[in-house]
């Protein structure tokens, strides 16, 4: 029986390339690059969104190759990272909002097993963070103080 999918099988869009050269058509320097991150980041965007502005406007393309840093050990040198990572915010902000969902909708089953494999990885990925020392030693993921977080 002949192959239905292609060989990419299910991977899309570009890739880096293998190669860690600083493309010739980039006009910024290591501290420039730095002085945009620190100033994007008093502006209060996250790191992803960093990448994602340094990328679009300013035409550049990967900043470690640059900087020899990632975006977050620059923002957590000049003392401007948030106290809980990104990943975990994002985590709970969407429990948030998927727990709103299920107080309004409450049949809606395939929602709350959704919930429960989120508020598990939530969980998985405090004790990672509690373990590394990104989170207190005693952090419980808990919806109501997760709520208060997100609101800050």
């Amino acid at each position: 029986m002949a192959r239905m999918y292609s060989k990419k099988r299910g991977r899309s869009g570009s890739k880096k390339p293998p190669y860690k050269i600083v493309p010739k058509w980039v006009e910024y320097d290591k501290k420039a690059v730095e002085e945009l991150i620190v100033k994007l980041a008093k502006e209060k965007f996250s790191s992803a969104q960093i990448g994602l502005i340094l990328r679009d406007q300013y035409g550049i393309p990967d900043v470690r190759t640059i900087t020899k840093k990632s975006i977050a050990k620059i923002m957590k040198q000049e003392k401007l990272y948030p106290n809980m990572p990104e990943d975990m915010m994002n985590l709970l902000r969407k429990a948030v909002i998927l727990r709103e969902h299920l107080g309004n909708n409450k049949k809606d089953k395939l929602s709350k097993k959704g919930l429960e494999n989120l508020e598990s990885k939530i969980r998985r990925l405090g004790k990672y963070y509690s373990k590394i020392g990104m989170l207190s030693k005693n952090w419980v993921y808990s919806p109501e103080e997760s709520k208060l977080i997100i609101q800050k």
